[in-house]
């Protein structure tokens, strides 16, 4: 796999297989042109590889131009007028191969194509590397085709993304993502973390607890743990960016995940829209924020019960449960709305055996 800006591309086609696709329509042309003297028009800037290796393997007399269309403003009553530049010899009563790297819509191409009726040429055809037969928007046919593809977004031998992957010799398809990002909510005693955990495993996902990832950060002493630790010793919030910069790092660590559990982040609306940032970024996105519902007085009696044995002054005092049960709903109010509005909010009902709560929350990633 490659990386070109920030977009990931995977291997699609081999030179091995492009070689031969151009070595059948090279024979093709051969056959077809023999004892004229044809010009062949490479379309630049992408088709400058396939036309040199036809040209190379043309076995008679031919000219040359490396052309590229381009439009200026006209008069009034002409508006843009459509131009090849590099085109500097006359096409009249030749024979006119008109050479392409790809062939999708073929708005371009049949710009190009009536170009040609003007110049009066004898005849016109048509060659291209690759052909997308499901985006083809015109009726006139493509004379060589080297091969059939999907309409996927492709790079390399001549094909470029902004600029770059046109000297690749083999062909990458975009990697089409198929990550399951999640944002787990649930308020104290619903079970948050047990589902978590299963989730992983059942998905194979990469579980990230923003408490955790403090932690980790600030016992190891990392840059982003020291810088965390600044503004917790001055009993300040830490600053969004940095916080954002430790899940980063998390994210990091794992490129070939099949997707994340957030835990713990985020829990306003900024950091909702910097983790959206963040996926954007590595070229995917949250795919669903699941929060769990419970009754309140279930919750606090799961807490009561829990704090016997846990040790956890706040899971033994029923005021501090409620107060932190309070504080959970005021956070997701907001995030809900936010979530909603991109229709990725769903809520799960927290109740049950643990595997039934994960069988339901199962069923919605299963919808995504």
């Amino acid at each position: 796999m490659i990386q070109l800006h920030d977009l990931k591309f995977e291997p699609f086609i081999s030179e091995e297989k492009i070689v031969l696709a151009i070595d059948a329509m090279a024979a093709q042309i051969n056959q077809d042109f023999k004892g004229k003297t044809p010009v062949f028009l490479a379309v630049l800037n992408g088709a400058f590889m396939v036309a040199s290796e036809i040209i190379k393997g043309f076995e008679g007399d031919c000219e040359v131009a490396f052309v590229k269309l381009a439009s200026y403003k006209g008069t009034e009553t002409t508006g843009n007028v459509e131009t090849l530049v590099g085109l500097n010899l006359s096409l009249e009563n030749r024979h006119v191969l008109i050479i392409e790297d790809i062939v999708d819509t073929g708005i371009t191409l049949a710009t190009i194509y009536k170009m040609m009726e003007k110049e009066n040429v004898a005849d016109v055809r048509i060659a291209t590397l690759f052909f997308k037969p499901e985006a083809y928007q015109k009726k006139f046919s493509i004379d060589y085709i080297g091969m059939e593809i999907p309409n996927d977004f492709i790079v390399g031998y001549g094909l470029d993304y902004d600029g770059l992957g046109r000297n690749l010799t083999q062909v990458y398809k975009l990697k089409k993502e198929n990550m399951t990002n999640l944002v787990l909510f649930g308020p104290p005693g619903a079970g948050k973390g047990t589902q978590a955990n299963f989730l992983k495993e059942k998905y194979k996902l990469i579980h990230i607890s923003t408490g955790d990832v403090f932690r980790y950060n600030i016992k190891n002493e990392t840059e982003l743990g020291l810088h965390a630790k600044s503004f917790m010793d001055k009993g300040q919030l830490v600053p969004d960016d940095v916080t954002i910069k430790m899940l980063e790092a998390e994210v990091d660590k794992n490129p070939d995940s099949n997707g994340f559990i957030f835990d713990g982040f985020p829990r306003t609306v900024a950091q909702a829209e910097a983790l959206a940032g963040l996926m954007k970024e590595k070229n995917t996105q949250i795919s669903a924020m699941i929060a769990l519902e419970v009754d309140d007085e279930v919750l606090v009696q799961r807490l009561l019960e829990r704090g016997k044995t846990s040790g956890r002054k706040d899971d033994a005092d029923e005021a501090i449960i409620r107060n932190r049960i309070h504080i959970y709903y005021e956070e997701t109010a907001i995030l809900k709305q936010f979530y909603l509005k991109e229709n990725k909010y769903f809520g799960v009902d927290g109740v049950g055996s643990i595997s039934e709560i994960t069988e339901r929350i199962s069923k919605v990633i299963d919808s995504l």
